[in-house]
């Protein structure tokens, strides 16, 4: 959420940073429903000033045994046209407030421009890509030629006669290794980079949906329930909102916290992407981080953040990259963006993994979460941040294509080994 004073500062530099996202100018028609908001509230301040003086005169004729009856007309006349300005400073009130609400964070000045993806720029490469003796193959060849009981391991058709495309049936030892995975994510998380377990609810309310920027722009690629909750599209959704509508000491400062939780997403607008396998799913597992801080810290914060997602990486053995998201693909609440992208080579391609935003002080503005500075002072807003660590589906397709044998079979990572019982592949 924007800060109204903000465009009433520097309406220019503000539409200036919504170009650099490819959007069209919007101070000057939200400044004049501030204006005319505005107008209407001073005029029912100065009728009410009127109508305070009113009575006063009404009661002093009274008193004196006189009549007011003109007096009394004016002040019901007053009180009318106030109920009415009130009402339209009201609706003016919530017509400007739904129109920050749509607009995207602005941008950190050091995000690349760029209308799309193919403007992002590799911070950097890690990992050596292993030359392959034969045809690497599809994460979905190799789990569909996997069985359990006579059955495939990875079973889309399955799935599909369940609960219809974009879903995933796991047996076996599959089914195990992705167990294995969000555990690994969740334990190294939470012993070596110090987040704080939790459990989280996968249904929330729409002020938690609101307040970490997923509605009303997401809704069509969010799932609502009958009774008006919604199922999370990430974790970040209840771990950055379990602080909504609180004021912290900035001693409490930073709250770091991590969940392992089912996630859900509508996909809208992908019919034809990524059809087959389990790169694009209504339904997935994803370790998510999320950090609340001091906006001193908060860069720093992300830097540290996108460093863990890529721990996990690193011990995985998989070849990633880092790459910095220019201003057209930016998320919509992120000022700054780091996305990892993991090598497949069953794809020949890299593959979004992760995503590490700083959301600066967008989402706590919605949310209305503050801290009291140690020094005294009024309240200040937190700055939030949320990152993958990572999402357990794909990392499971990196895991497979990059550790495939010429036979089929999967050699487990070392590190993944002592959640698989000491099971070193996966045939």
């Amino acid at each position: 959420m924007h800060d109204i004073r903000a465009l009433r500062a520097d309406p220019d530099g503000f539409d200036a940073d919504l170009a650099r996202r490819g959007l069209e100018p919007v101070s000057a028609s939200i400044l004049a429903l501030d204006e005319e908001r505005r107008a209407a509230q001073t005029t029912a301040q100065e009728k009410q000033t009127r109508r305070n003086a009113l009575a006063k005169e009404i009661g002093a004729i009274k008193r004196q045994k006189g009549d007011s009856t003109d007096l009394e007309a004016e002040a019901r006349t007053l009180r009318e046209e106030m109920e009415q300005l009130d009402a339209k400073a009201q609706a003016l009130d919530t017509e400007v407030k739904n129109r920050l609400a749509v607009l995207p964070n602005r941008l950190d000045a050091v995000v690349p421009p760029g209308p799309d993806e193919t403007a992002n720029v590799v911070v950097h490469e890690r990992g050596a890509r292993r030359n392959f003796s034969f045809t690497p193959k599809q994460h979905f060849e190799l789990g569909e030629a996997m069985t359990q009981g006579g059955l495939p391991q990875m079973d889309f058709a399955t799935a599909s006669k369940l609960s219809g495309a974009r879903f995933v049936f796991l047996r076996g030892g599959i089914a195990r290794l992705e167990r294995a995975l969000g555990q690994f994510m969740l334990d190294l998380h939470v012993t070596e980079h110090g987040y704080s377990e939790t459990q989280v609810p996968v249904l929330v309310t729409e002020q938690a949906m609101y307040g970490t920027d997923k509605l009303p722009k997401f809704a069509d690629q969010s799932f609502c329930t009958t009774d008006g909750r919604w199922l999370v599209p990430t974790a970040e959704v209840p771990l950055t909102a379990s602080v909504m509508g609180e004021i912290l000491d900035q001693a409490q400062l930073p709250v770091r916290m991590t969940a392992l939780s089912l996630c859900f997403r509508s996909e809208a607008g992908s019919a034809g992407r990524d059809v087959r396998g389990m790169l694009r799913q209504h339904q997935f597992e994803k370790v998510e981080m999320v950090s609340v801080t001091t906006p001193e810290e908060s860069e720093a914060e992300h830097e540290r953040m996108t460093a863990c997602a890529e721990r996990v990486l690193d011990l995985l053995e998989i070849p990633f990259r880092r790459m910095q998201l220019c201003a057209g693909d930016t998320g919509f609440g992120a000022a700054r963006t780091f996305d990892l992208e993991a090598w497949l080579p069953g794809q020949q391609a890299w593959r979004e993994i992760s995503s590490c935003s700083s959301t600066r002080d967008f989402q706590a503005r919605r949310m209305n979460t503050r801290y009291r500075p140690q020094g005294g002072g009024s309240p200040v807003f937190v700055h939030t941040l949320n990152g993958s660590g990572l999402a357990v589906g794909r990392t499971l397709i990196a895991v497979m294509e990059n550790w495939q044998n010429e036979d089929g079979s999967v050699t487990v990572p070392p590190v993944l080994r002592p959640y698989m019982g000491g099971l070193e592949k996966l045939s």
